[in-house]
């Protein structure tokens, strides 16, 4: 489904919130609190706007938005359980698609990623491939927990660019 901004703009609060409230995984609360600004002027308006809702939510919140999303090629996408975005943008990287090997290395890397930094490793893997995936998760591992919040930070809002960038026609 592809809409309009101006179709955006129009929708009432339970609409807006029903279209929006994937982009960022399991927290319609973003939505919600950005209704208030309509109308935007372009996607890239109320992208800028989610992010410095969230950028502005208490670290507790930020948190909460980090854990809710699934691991990579982990439990959730071995049970079924991913959000369609989550399962097509996994996909579309080779994770449905890992070797016996990839897969306990990947299993392995998101115990390790979990266990230092409290919440699961979080990448935009849109034009990554499984190796530039494990490589990130390695390589990301050596952060501080300070520079790791950021990063997932950072990440989500990519992944939540590309959400609006599917779903909101220029």
């Amino acid at each position: 489904m592809s809409l309009g901004i101006a179709e955006i703009n129009q929708c009432n609060e339970a609409r807006f919130v029903e279209l929006l409230g994937g982009v960022f995984e399991h927290s319609p609360w973003v939505p919600e609190l950005v209704f208030s600004g309509l109308p935007f002027a372009s996607r890239r308006a109320l992208h800028e706007a989610m992010c410095r809702t969230v950028e502005n939510s208490p670290e507790v919140m930020r948190m909460e938005l980090l854990c809710r999303h699934p691991e990579l090629a982990g439990k959730e996408a071995s049970a079924g359980t991913l959000t369609d975005d989550s399962k097509r943008e996994q996909a579309g990287a080779g994770l449905d698609q890992c070797s016996v090997a990839e897969l306990a290395t990947i299993k392995s890397l998101n115990q390790n990623y979990s266990a230092k930094f409290k919440f699961p490793f979080i990448i935009a893997v849109t034009g990554l491939d499984k190796h530039q995936i494990i490589a990130a998760m390695q390589k990301r591992l050596d952060n501080s927990t300070e520079l790791e919040f950021e990063t997932a930070l950072t990440e989500v809002e990519k992944i939540a660019r590309i959400r609006i960038d599917a779903l909101i026609d220029a």
